[in-house]
């Protein structure tokens, strides 16, 4: 049942952690296979879902000893028509994982929340496509596809969904239009290439603006996520109205290109401290950036540098 749906702790204050790079963590450090980069499939067997367990308590943990509220968000980012396809899924079985991956983060949170730790449950979608390359959906098939997994965990009692790592405009505006429809806050995550802008080449301002503007105003916050601090914090104007709309970051670890990183075969990790220390800088200049986390090659030593570049140390001794 939703706790938060209609009053998000995250939009009250405070800083909210989430968990890293899910699937990279997975695959190079826990030797785990993910078929086309899906964990959801681990929720289908009983050493899957102790993995994941496993998995968001090492973060769980981070924020509970750092005195930070977090955000959960479920490992549904491939659970969509097109991938789940890929993965003998039908409409049917994506239907029940998503319910199931909303219902496992419940459980979770009853497990970890306390009086000072607000425990979100979001339900986490992916782009239709690949999140490195751009996406041809107009608005309208875009607010149809995702339509069911949004409704999916509508039904399962998430407090919120997050689409994440879009690359498109319209895809993003279709999300927010099908999450309204159905009564649940949606938050949108862009990625941007090294230069700040979409891959098709519209800005990060360009794309938040024309979401807005679409939509109403349908997205709760907008996030930045699969990329490099180094790769968009010079398009971040203080006092803008646009920026005031982002309200988190889940950075790479890398700061190498996503043509770099998709033809990598090692996993680059970076410097937790320096992200940390970045993460620190965005803070003092943008503080309505609340929700903090990784991407792709950051796990929870990342995630313990951020803690410690940005929460004061106060909170760690209350």
């Amino acid at each position: 049942m939703t706790k938060y749906r209609y009053d998000l702790p995250q939009r009250r204050g405070g800083l909210f952690l989430t968990d890293g790079g899910m699937e990279t963590t997975l695959i190079f450090h826990h030797g785990i296979e993910l078929p086309h980069f899906a964990a959801f499939v681990l929720l289908d067997s009983e050493a899957g879902r102790r993995q994941l367990k496993q998995y968001y308590e090492s973060y769980l943990a981070i924020a509970r000893d750092h005195g930070t509220g977090f955000v959960l968000d479920s490992p549904t980012w491939r659970a969509n028509p097109d991938w789940g396809a890929k993965l003998g899924y039908d409409a049917a079985a994506l239907r029940s994982i998503n319910i199931r991956a909303i219902e496992f983060l419940n459980e979770l949170r009853a497990n970890w929340e306390r009086p000072n730790m607000n425990c979100v449950v979001s339900g986490a979608i992916g782009p239709r496509g690949d999140g490195y390359k751009a996406g041809n959906m107009d608005a309208s098939e875009a607010e149809a596809y995702h339509a069911a997994q949004i409704g999916a965990f509508a039904e399962a009692g998430a407090d919120m969904v997050t689409a994440y790592t879009l690359t498109g405009i319209s895809e993003a505006i279709g999300i927010a239009r099908a999450a309204k429809a159905q009564g649940i806050p949606v938050v949108i995550s862009f990625t941007v290439e090294t230069d700040a802008r979409l891959v098709k080449g519209e800005t990060l301002r360009e794309a938040i603006e024309a979401v807005d503007r679409e939509t109403q105003n349908a997205p709760e916050y907008f996030l930045i996520n699969c990329a490099h601090p180094t790769h968009f914090e010079r398009a971040l104007e203080a006092g803008e109205a646009w920026v005031k709309r982002i309200h988190g970051v889940r950075a790479n670890a890398s700061a190498k290109s996503h043509r770099e990183l998709d033809e990598s075969e090692v996993l680059d990790c970076g410097d937790p401290s320096d992200l940390g220390r970045r993460y620190a800088d965005l803070r003092r200049a943008f503080p309505g950036m609340r929700i903090l986390g990784g991407c792709c090659g950051t796990d929870h030593r990342h995630a313990a540098a951020i803690c410690e570049a940005c929460v004061a140390p106060r909170a760690l001794s209350a």
